[in-house]
């Protein structure tokens, strides 16, 4: 399918309309590209009317020209009018040159213009014509098909078209028309689509046709599906698609993005300094004449001079001047524009305003307001404001421009004075800070310079402004000095009491004497003088010892008051210098010295001396044997230096404590005798001996502090209580008689199968002795009861069990009591333990062994056998070997132990045991 314009119209201006046609078809051969353009009958100046493909024809052209001078076209393609147009006739042509002036190439371009009317519709077939023609002379042999085929063809609708609506756009025609009745229909946006019914087509034609004017910005473009159907519904084409593009028309002006622009630049800048830079926005078709923006600046208030320029295309705002001042002009407005068509007169355009303020830079120095100050002040006056200085400065107020530092340069040598600046009035505020003296001088003069916190920014070298100030010292009446603070008076060491010195002098500095001033004593750390009020001198209250603790580099320090008749004082210190006396003899501060006879044979020994170095060293050092000669056998002096001597032994002491007592005298014979506490000690280091060697006392006696003796005493009333306590307990056990029950053949051990604690009793083991008549072996049985401490005495508690000793036949079903296996007859030789009771039955030992005796035989005879004479089961028992034996041997009925072997260890069984014979004696 191709697509057509439809050919119904009027005959007389058919006529017409093939007149023109042959006319196009003569410029048609020579140009490369015709184009038509649909107008209305009229436009205006300035009107876009559309726009022209020009790189399809010649892609290299860089000069455009038109034939009609009533027409003109941009770079882009873009056909505007230059004067209004009335279209007389149907048709309007005019031709577009298209050349490069390199190369000189030249290519035509034929526009068409056809007013939008139905006569108008045949004029695309006649422009078909034309192209094949076209076509014919430039490949020669084409041949023109007369099938037309169902395909799409580009169709374009100005933006906002005036009409007449609706406007035809194109047919579209299927080849299956000629055999079939073909309807036509379309959908998709624009037709049952938002926004609705802006294209139908004819059902029988297949003319299309648009309705009312489009927004570009809204639809750039439409793509609808085009579909060819039978009568029956048969459709023997695929879908079409067809796309419409909106044509854009600049009807959009640019927009800054803000109303209003605010910059800041600072004052003296360079030419070329950046602003700040505006922006626009156009919603037209980007990249076309209707989108190229340029900005210009319009207006500057204040209008001159010229400080300012805008880039055209960047909308960069700089510096044209380097004049910017801030304090003749701190802030300019400029109006702004911006306007598409690249600018072009006949382009919308948009104004905003621009603010830009000048920013300060210190650039004015600051000045005196006067070009010199007097002032006065009374002497002894310290933090008092004198003068105010005031400065002027054309700067940016409460800035660091602004902002002024006063120096003092002059006249200020001696720190009485002190400038600052009010943060408040930018003044500098004179005050002093150390007293002035009127009688030393009456007049002062200072020069005062005054400086920006912020450093000056001209390049050239600044001078400093300064001012000067004359400070008249006013004089008044004032108390005593205490000049100079110190003052030293001599005095020996030791001199007699009461003896007396000048002391303290003030003055008054009005007369310049010390007439009518008193003098007070405030301190005396020692109390060694006392202080004459009238003339201050002192006398000496106490003997002087210049080796006292508050004496520093030999100076005793006192401080004095003075006043005088008004009460007005001043305190001065009195440093006494005790001159030195040899009233000390050397000594050795070191009393204990410690000598390891392993590896030293002497130890040295250090003296000093107190006074001053003239009564001092070189000392000589000897032993003071006088009280006892057997010093001088037993140690040995030797001197090293001037203040040190080695003290060694002779004749090989023995390892102890001993006193040694050394006199050392000073080069004058001052001496003292120093005790030396040596200790001689089997050690490598001293250290070592100080571990196991207390230190001796100094008189050489051993000396118990009262605890020690308390913990004496009470150890020996111990020990008293211990041997009592044993004395008792011998003599009431001896006093006991022995008494068994009368029923022990009735008493056996019980199995007891708990190990639990027993009742609250306390348990001795015990046990004894089987003899055999005549022969050497013995028996040792086992436990037989337990001993009961009641009211301090011992007493054996047989258990009574619930069989008698015959059950012992019956082989591990209860346990008799142990006896040892033995030929003979056996006798019980002795039990240990005391009392015996059971079932309130007490027997004397000789009645309960003429009882047991025989009995007892009998029974561990009858142990070895069972009923059919056979050794009974626990008899001799086999245990396999679990580690070391237990001292109490074998655990079966009848153990053998031999005669020499005690009983001791049932005493000292270990717990594990303990709990198994606790067991056994319990009833």
């Amino acid at each position: 399918m191709a697509a057509a314009r439809p050919t119904g119209s009027a005959s007389g201006a058919l006529c017409r309309q093939l007149l023109l046609t042959l006319t196009i078809l003569t410029f048609a051969c020579d140009a490369c590209k015709t184009v038509t353009l649909h107008v209305p009958s009229k436009l205006d100046a300035g009107k876009f009317i559309g726009r022209v493909n020009l790189k399809e024809c010649f892609k290299s052209a860089n000069l455009i020209h038109s034939s009609d001078p009533d027409f003109q076209i941009l770079e882009d393609g873009s056909v505007y009018t230059t004067n209004a147009i009335l279209l007389s006739s149907a048709k309007r042509s005019f031709t577009l040159l298209l050349s490069n002036t390199e190369t000189q190439e030249e290519k035509k371009i034929l526009v068409l213009l056809e007013q939008q009317t139905k006569i108008s519709l045949l004029v695309p077939w006649l422009f078909l014509v034309a192209e094949v023609l076209r076509k014919r002379r430039s490949e020669e042999k084409v041949l023109i098909r007369a099938k037309r085929r169902w395909a799409p063809i580009p169709c374009s609708v100005p933006e906002n078209s005036l009409g007449p609506f609706p406007l035809f756009l194109q047919q579209i025609q299927s080849d299956t028309a000629q055999n079939y009745t073909i309807y036509y229909s379309i959908s998709g946006p624009g037709v049952d689509k938002e926004p609705l019914n802006l294209f139908y087509v004819e059902r029988d034609t297949g003319n299309l046709f648009c309705t009312r004017p489009v927004d570009r910005e809204k639809y750039p473009s439409f793509e609808l599906v085009a579909f060819a159907t039978t009568q029956d519904g048969y459709t023997p084409e695929y879908p079409l698609t067809l796309l419409i593009r909106i044509e854009d028309e600049n009807d959009n002006f640019p927009i800054f993005t803000e109303t209003s622009y605010v910059f800041n630049v600072f004052e003296n800048c360079r030419v070329g300094t950046t602003v700040g830079q505006v922006c626009a926005t156009d919603k037209d078709e980007a990249d076309t004449l209707h989108t190229r923006l340029r900005y210009s600046i319009i207006e500057q208030f204040p209008a001159s001079p010229t400080l300012f320029s805008m880039h055209p295309t960047t909308g960069v705002i700089t510096t044209s001047s380097s004049r910017l001042d801030r304090e003749l002009i701190d802030k300019y407005q400029l109006k702004i524009k911006v306007q598409d068509m690249d600018g072009q007169y006949f382009g919308l355009q948009t104004t905003a305003a621009c603010i830009i303020n000048i920013e300060d830079v210190n650039d004015n120095l600051p000045t005196f307001t006067r070009s010199s100050y007097v002032t006065s002040v009374e002497e002894n006056k310290i933090d008092v404001e004198i003068l105010r200085v005031a400065v002027e400065d054309k700067d940016l107020i409460n800035t660091s421009n602004w902002r002024a530092n006063y120096t003092i340069l002059k006249g200020n040598e001696n720190g009485n004075f002190k400038i600052v600046t009010d943060p408040k009035t930018n003044e500098g505020v004179l005050s002093v800070v150390k007293p002035l003296n009127y009688e030393e001088k009456q007049e002062v003069t200072l020069q005062i310079s005054v400086v920006n916190e912020a450093p000056y920014s001209s390049s050239s070298r600044s001078t400093v402004n300064v001012v000067a100030v004359t400070v008249n010292v006013q004089n008044q009446d004032e108390g005593p000095e205490c000049i100079p603070a110190v003052q030293i008076v001599r005095i020996k060491e030791n001199v007699p009491v009461s003896t007396k010195v000048s002391g303290y002098k003030a003055r008054d500095p009005e007369t310049s004497s010390s007439s009518g001033i008193s003098y007070k004593k405030l301190s005396d750390p020692e109390g060694w003088v006392t202080v004459d009020e009238n003339s201050g001198s002192i006398t000496t209250s106490r003997s002087l010892d210049r080796e006292a603790k508050t004496i520093r580099n030999g100076i005793y320090n006192i401080t004095i008051l003075a006043s005088d008749k008004d009460k007005r004082t001043c305190t001065g210190t009195l440093g006494i210098k005790l001159e030195d006396v040899n009233d000390n003899g050397p000594l050795i501060p070191q009393r204990t010295v410690i000598i390891c006879k392993t590896v030293m044979s002497s130890a040295e020994i250090v003296a000093v001396d107190p006074d001053e170095p003239i009564h001092g060293p070189p000392f000589e050092f000897s032993l003071d044997g006088a009280s006892d000669s057997e010093v001088l056998r037993m140690w040995r002096l030797t001197r090293i230096n001037d203040t040190a001597a080695r003290l060694s032994y002779l004749n090989d002491p023995l390892f102890g404590r001993y006193t040694v007592p050394v006199r050392v005298a000073d080069r004058l014979d001052q001496s003292l005798v120093t005790y030396l506490n040596v200790i001689l000690c089997d050690c490598v280091t001293p250290s070592d001996c100080n571990i196991h060697i207390a230190p001796y006392p100094a008189s050489g006696r051993l000396i118990l502090g009262k605890w020690a003796i308390l913990a004496i005493l009470l150890g020996i009333a111990l020990l008293f209580c211990i041997l009592f306590t044993l004395v008792c307990g011998a003599t009431g056990a001896a006093k006991k008689p022995k008494v068994f029950p009368d029923d022990l053949a009735q008493q056996n051990l019980i199995v007891s199968n708990t190990e639990a604690p027993g009742d609250d009793k306390m348990y001795s083991t015990n046990g004894f002795t089987t003899h055999t008549a005549g022969g050497s072996t013995q028996g040792i049985c086992s436990t037989l009861g337990s001993g009961v401490k009641n009211g301090g005495q011992e007493t054996i508690e047989m258990v009574k069990g619930g069989q008698n000793i015959e059950s012992c036949q019956e082989a591990g079903h209860h346990h008799t009591l142990e006896m040892c296996k033995g030929g003979g007859q056996h006798t019980l030789d002795s039990c240990r333990g005391g009392q015996v009771e059971a079932d309130n039955c007490r027997y004397a030992y000789s009645e309960w062994y003429t009882y047991a005796q025989p009995r007892l035989g009998e029974k561990v005879q009858q142990c070895n056998q069972d009923n059919s004479h056979m050794h009974a089961q626990d008899y001799v028992r086999t245990y396999n070997y679990e580690g070391k034996g237990s001292a109490a041997g074998s655990v079966g009925c009848c153990s053998e132990r031999q005669e020499e072997d005690g009983l001791e260890f049932l005493d000292h069984l270990e717990p594990k045991f303990r709990t198994l014979a606790e067991t056994c004696m319990k009833r």
